[in-house]
């Protein structure tokens, strides 16, 4: 099968992945402030657990260091452990607080208490379905970004731009999650109803105005576009946009 045809089924079941989600992680919630010192998420990218948290941070606009730890993963699995987590279970060190916290649950709590000053929105919170949803989400995915693969280690974290239910993005997570390749995630949820759509053919016509003084605003100052994913590796000066794209590269620069 042609290897374009086989990633735009991926993508196909990735919009399946986010729709069953209900789509959280897409829109910025409230844009709460980065903190003085960068949050750490120990991560699996195809876990549910996981994803509740990181649709919180894209619902509040905030980046992390993401240390991608697959099952059968020996580079940053280790350090979770020794941190409290558990195998497919999310970990976050918050050196603001401090405070490191290994439940989902408790760890949006956190989020929406620490970084909104509010409540953890409805749509937010575990729900009785949740755990279904978010299975039959991971089933979809055929269990994409949770076994670890054999890599090339980078001597610099990469740089992710994505929002959590973007259908593109996720590939990308995926692949650099089941090659254990951290990187610097910066959430670029859509923050106002101009943003919806692709960025090929957002729902509004016309010429693309972001929010004045939101996070899209600066990448479209930076880079002339507000489109994700959009990665960035200092290990080689490399600079992209395009899922298909950047997942060659990975393979290409760090898979064995």
């Amino acid at each position: 099968m042609p290897k374009t045809l086989v990633h735009h089924l991926n993508v196909a079941g990735s919009t399946l992945s986010s729709t069953l989600g209900g789509w959280r992680g897409t829109s910025v919630v409230h844009a709460a402030t980065q903190p003085p010192k960068p949050l750490a998420l120990y991560d699996m990218e195809g876990s549910p657990a996981c994803r509740r948290v990181r649709e919180a941070l894209t619902a509040l606009g905030l980046d992390v260091q993401v240390w991608p730890c697959p099952l059968d993963g020996k580079r940053f699995a280790p350090k979770a452990k020794s941190l409290g987590g558990t195998p497919g279970q999310p970990v976050l060190v918050d050196p603001n607080g401090p405070a490191t916290l290994t439940n989902a649950a408790s760890i949006v709590e956190h989020l929406f208490q620490t970084y909104a000053k509010r409540a953890t929105p409805r749509s937010y919170r575990a729900g009785a379905t949740d755990g279904i949803l978010g299975a039959a989400g991971a089933l979809v995915r055929q269990q994409r970004g949770t076994q670890a693969r054999a890599s090339r280690q980078p001597t610099k974290p990469l740089t992710l731009w994505s929002f959590e239910s973007s259908p593109y993005s996720r590939l990308v997570r995926e692949r650099l999650t089941e090659l254990e390749l951290p990187y610097t995630l910066h959430n670029l949820g859509k923050e106002q109803f101009a943003d919806m759509g692709p960025a090929a053919m957002r729902v509004r016509p016309g010429p693309y105005r972001p929010k004045a003084g939101g996070k899209r605003e600066k990448m479209l100052a930076q880079l002339g576009r507000v489109q994700v994913p959009y990665l960035e590796d200092p290990n080689s000066g490399v600079k992209m946009f395009e899922s298909e794209a950047i997942i060659d590269y990975l393979e290409r620069s760090y898979a064995l």
